[in-house]
């Protein structure tokens, strides 16, 4: 489809309709069918989180991020404390349904309500990591920028080198839109950034994917996929 041109014949970006600036997430938690998203309060969650994060005996899940890792618990929570404190981050616990515990940290960052542009970001421990809780609750903060709060863009960044987070980004269903060079120094070291995407016209039927592939008709009786996230998104393209 060719380009609108302005009254210069310049050609120009298509018309937002009625747009205006999206409200900020609410610190308010998100039931689910497998887990709980609830907002992140280090009096009730640092102790249980310390412990799921401690499953990673070699601290793997700190490598490709700024944080961590954590000598113990005091120092962890600490740390989340001052995470609370920073004004462009919306942080929640993700409590899996399974054993009732938190078992990892995501959050809202980056966030431009004028332009409708909405990060995600995550820390999830061993036991949150490829579950069916950790897909659900990607799939309603989601749900929650796109349709409660209406947001045009949800954006997932991570280091190019971190492969099982590029992995992550492509089986829920981002668009990889390229890497940004020498874009942070990073504990030390330089870090190249993979940028993927999410935009509205992409959630109709991201959000149907994610949906069939989270009934319960779709895992047997030893909670093993039938149908993989791919393949439902195949049946809903």
């Amino acid at each position: 489809m060719l380009p609108e041109l302005n009254d210069l014949g310049q050609p120009v970006g298509s018309l937002v309709p009625n747009w205006s600036a999206r409200p900020l997430p609410p610190k308010t938690p998100i039931e689910g069918r497998y887990c709980r998203i609830v907002p992140l309060d280090p009096e009730l969650h640092a102790i249980d989180l310390h412990a799921a994060n401690s499953e990673d005996k070699e601290g793997r899940m700190w490598s490709y991020i700024p944080l961590g890792p954590f000598k113990d618990c005091d120092e962890y929570a600490i740390s989340m404390k001052r995470w609370l404190t920073i004004k462009e981050w919306c942080l929640y616990a993700i409590v899996d349904r399974t054993h009732g515990r938190p078992s990892g940290v995501a959050l809202y960052m980056g966030l431009k309500p004028d332009a409708g542009s909405i990060e995600i970001g995550v820390m999830f421990s061993p036991l949150l990591q490829r579950t069916t809780a950790a897909t659900e609750a990607m799939y309603l903060l989601m749900k929650r920028a796109f349709d409660e709060l209406g947001y045009r863009r949800y954006e997932w960044k991570c280091d190019a080198l971190n492969d099982a987070s590029v992995k992550a980004a492509e089986r829920l269903g981002f668009l990889f839109e390229g890497i940004f060079r020498q874009a942070d120094v990073l504990k030390g070291r330089n870090r190249d950034t993979a940028w993927f995407s999410i935009i509205d016209r992409d959630w109709l039927r991201l959000k149907r994917a994610f949906e069939s592939w989270l009934t319960r008709d779709n895992f047997d009786e030893n909670g093993r996929q039938r149908k993989t996230l791919a393949q439902m998104r195949e049946e809903h393209a």
